[in-house]
């Protein structure tokens, strides 16, 4: 009787090989797939500047419609609008979703301010009185070395803009 050779082992399961090339490629992936998800700092602090130069215009219409002055005060890490009352008090505003508290993102400050006309100050606060014409200010945010600036007229047009801001060709800086 001839002698066969041993059955060849089948080809089941997978080689450690094959198992750490499968890996390694899901882990490419992953990593792509955040990367491109995750906004960079840059754009967070776009957005950011977006969002406060919205809230302000918004303050400032909501000011002119209730006939009530509205006020933005900030820290470096948070802001927060307030109403004057009848008896010339001032309250934080809590009961409207869009005024309400904020805290900045992690990393990103508010770290300049100025109002066109006026010596810098300790505390950040900015009034929208129900008539007349506004003050131009200059808010400017940061994270990390990226600066971007909400930037408000006279006329009461508020824009976001890239950097520190400007007014009257001046640089706004705390």
């Amino acid at each position: 009787m001839p002698c066969r050779p041993p059955a060849a082992r089948s080809g089941r399961g997978f080689t450690l090989i094959e198992m750490l090339v499968v890996l390694m490629i899901m882990g490419l992936f992953v990593g792509l797939v955040s990367a491109i998800t995750r906004p960079d700092d840059r754009a967070v602090l776009r957005l950011e500047a977006e969002r406060l130069t919205q809230l302000l215009d918004f303050a400032a219409v909501e000011a002119q419609l209730t006939g009530k002055s509205i006020a933005w005060t900030a820290d470096a890490s948070s802001y927060r609008f307030w109403r004057a009352g009848d008896d010339a008090n001032w309250a934080e505003i809590r009961d409207s979703e869009l005024l309400r508290a904020r805290t900045l993102p992690q990393g990103v400050a508010v770290s300049g301010f100025r109002v066109e006309n006026m010596r810098p100050q300790g505390a950040m606060r900015l009034e929208f009185a129900p008539q007349g014409s506004s003050l131009a200010f200059t808010i400017v945010m940061s994270l990390g070395t990226d600066r971007y600036a909400v930037a408000g007229s006279p006329v009461g047009d508020v824009r976001a803009v890239a950097g520190e801001g400007n007014i009257d060709g001046t640089l706004a800086r705390q």
